[in-house]
């Protein structure tokens, strides 16, 4: 559910990529929380791939509830009509049910709304607009810098090493949802990317278990975590740290990774298209695209 304030923004933000913007007929839905019921939603998501105006897809915010469209999604129509998404947090369950069911590449960048660092707005652009193979991915210092939370891991390598794959994965809560499912695409040999906010160390080990034992990590050749935010014990609660529980799941993996890749809920992120084959080196950690993400005009 979007205010009027939100969508301005949204369509201030993309005017200054020089964008033209087409809103959805259904943007201004609401549905308890969520940005219109089901159907609304799919529809929207049907009628902009079908739509021969537009190049592109935008989620103004991250998309809750993302995960109920999967099964009432028109692959076969997506399929044939691909376009350009983009957004991330729970927006990771369109980014892989399209890839999973209809091999779409996608884009796990910042929504319309986010309010663009220099750092977004420069990889955005690299990933987005320019294509080409051979970008490298680099990190925000100042990320770090502003990581001030207790038990923040270091950002750096946890295994060193250097792993290619294609890059899969997202927000780790719904990443976690999906693993199972059909809509979970294969990541054997996979680069796996996880990010996640506001999530007590407790759980993020509850859920990084679930990704182990479904063969989620276990099957990856790399695992790059980017910024855990807000993930701290409830307070006067026992816990671990979110670096222990990292440290601890890292720990069996034994592939390279790295904790600290500007990924995630941050003002500094960079632009990752899923299913484009990258080299991650945990030590520098850096990621790059091994092919172009977007074909030319």
């Amino acid at each position: 559910m979007a205010d009027d304030a939100l969508l301005q923004r949204c369509v201030a933000n993309l005017e200054a990529f020089g964008l033209r913007v087409k809103p959805a007929r259904h943007l201004r839905a609401a549905h308890g929380g969520y940005a219109g019921s089901i159907a609304e939603r799919v529809a929207d998501l049907h009628e902009m791939f079908l739509d021969r105006e537009v190049r592109a897809l935008w989620v103004a915010r991250g998309g809750s509830g993302a995960t109920g469209l999967l099964p009432h999604l028109d692959y076969a129509l997506i399929r044939a009509h691909p376009k350009i998404l983009v957004g991330y947090s729970d927006l990771t369950a369109l980014h892989l049910g399209l890839l999973s069911q209809a091999g779409l590449v996608t884009f796990h960048g910042p929504v319309a709304s986010s309010r663009f660092s220099d750092f977004s707005a420069m990889y955005l652009r690299a990933v987005l607009m320019e294509g080409g193979a051979g970008k490298e991915l680099l990190v925000a210092e100042e990320n770090e810098r502003e990581a001030t939370e207790p038990g923040q891991p270091p950002f750096a390598a946890i295994h060193a090493g250097v792993a290619t794959g294609p890059l899969v994965g997202g927000n780790l809560t719904t990443v976690a949802a999906l693993a199972g499912t059909p809509y979970m695409p294969s990541t054997r040999g996979g680069v796996v990317f996880l990010e996640d906010v506001a999530e007590a160390p407790y759980r993020v080990d509850r859920l990084l278990t679930q990704l182990a034992q479904a063969g989620v990590t276990t099957h990856a050749a790399a695992i790059a975590l980017g910024v855990f935010r807000k993930c701290v014990p409830p307070d006067a609660e026992p816990s671990l740290s979110l670096e222990q529980v990292i440290r601890e799941q890292m720990a069996s993996l034994r592939v390279p990774s790295a904790y600290g890749l500007s990924i995630g809920h941050i003002p500094r992120q960079v632009t990752l298209p899923l299913g484009i084959r990258a080299r991650f080196d945990a030590a520098a950690r850096t990621l790059t695209l091994l092919e172009p993400a977007v074909s030319p005009r």
